[in-house]
């Protein structure tokens, strides 16, 4: 009975229209940040907040907003564009001349595009603190709390990663050029420039920069020669894994918030408080043997202790692994290297 109401339960929410267009009346969308802003926020909220059954499918939006979010995201930074070009001077000229990018021209350029950036990194900030007070206080069902609410958080952030395309190729894209990306040629510089001989052409150089890069994206698990969609998802989660100072496109933007707002915080070891305990002394019920943190306390539950069917458990670890490297877990961190090795064995390291 429960199997065919489920059933019932995800066809209903597959045949639910798309959410409409809402009306902004007279006003013009692009016409400022805050307009902007509010005219996206509904479909925000609607494609990542929106309960659903189906973790698979984001809830979609009509088309004709879907396009009208393209046209007024095209429009404002049009308009910023215009903006900054109108208040450029000679002095801007004379500025570069002395080799000062220091211009009225400049800052503007850097400004386009920051601030519906920010507001972004903002939103998926307190999403993934929202997600992050709503996790169970029990270890015994932490993990499967957090598989479906990724996977819910990740479908709807790459939704939003294609409605706001145009943010990526406006700002991301040129924040990237300008060397500010996840990868920047500060941090391979050192390692290349090692290898660099005399006589080298500048084409030499550059192969050797795309090796050290393709070096970096293995750790990401893409393969030399591999398929165009595994580099790609190689990259996401580089750029997840980034610091926050660096630029990369909304769909790991989102999942980089994921890491550092929800992950992380489940990661850290709580501080202990009062006198440490004299070297040698006995204490009475010390865990001190225990994982410190939550999520490593959940993962022995769930390889050690819970009583759960053997192929369940081993598909909670590798979608638990999946989610850690998705969101920039690095491959070297201890959870990550006991959940990946324990679907391959069956056993607990």
């Amino acid at each position: 009975m429960s199997n065919g109401k489920g059933k019932q339960t995800e066809a209903t929410v597959a045949l639910l229209p798309p959410m409409p267009n809402p009306s902004a009346g007279s006003a013009n969308p692009s016409a400022s940040l805050s307009a902007l802003w509010g005219y996206i926020l509904p479909a925000l909220n609607h494609i990542v907040r929106s309960p659903t059954n189906s973790v698979d499918k984001a809830p979609a939006i009509d088309i004709s907003y879907h396009m009208g979010i393209h046209t007024a995201t095209y429009d404002y930074f049009t308009a910023q564009s215009e903006a900054a070009n109108a208040r450029s001077s000679p002095l801007d000229a004379e500025c570069l001349v002395m080799g000062r990018d220091t211009s009225s021209r400049a800052v503007a350029r850097q400004a386009s595009g920051t601030d519906i950036y920010e507001h972004l990194d903002k939103y998926y900030i307190d999403l993934a603190r929202e997600l992050l007070l709503g996790a169970p206080e029990d270890d015994t069902t932490l993990v499967q709390y957090i598989i479906p609410c990724f996977k819910r958080y990740s479908v709807g952030a790459h939704a939003v990663n294609r409605l706001l395309n145009y943010v990526n190729r406006h700002y991301v894209k040129r924040a990237v050029d300008e060397d500010r990306g996840w990868l920047t040629l500060s941090d391979i510089f050192d390692a290349v420039a090692k290898s660099i001989e005399e006589g080298d052409t500048r084409d030499k150089i550059a192969n050797k920069l795309k090796e050290k890069r393709v070096e970096e994206l293995k750790k990401w698990g893409y393969e030399e020669n591999g398929s165009t969609d595994s580099l790609a998802l190689a990259e996401q989660r580089a750029e997840a894994a980034s610091t926050l100072d660096r630029v990369v496109p909304l769909g790991a933007l989102a999942l980089r918030r994921f890491r550092t707002e929800f992950i992380e915080p489940l990661m850290a070891a709580p501080k202990m408080k009062g006198r440490k305990r004299r070297s040698g002394a006995a204490s009475v019920g010390d865990k001190s043997h225990l994982p410190k943190s939550r999520l490593a306390r959940a993962v022995r539950e769930l390889l050690e202790v819970q009583d759960i069917n053997p192929e369940e458990r081993r598909s909670l670890a590798a979608d638990l692994a999946t989610t850690l490297c998705a969101v920039g877990v690095r491959n070297g961190h201890p959870l990550r290297k006991r959940l990946e090795k324990f679907p391959a064995t069956g056993n607990t390291p």
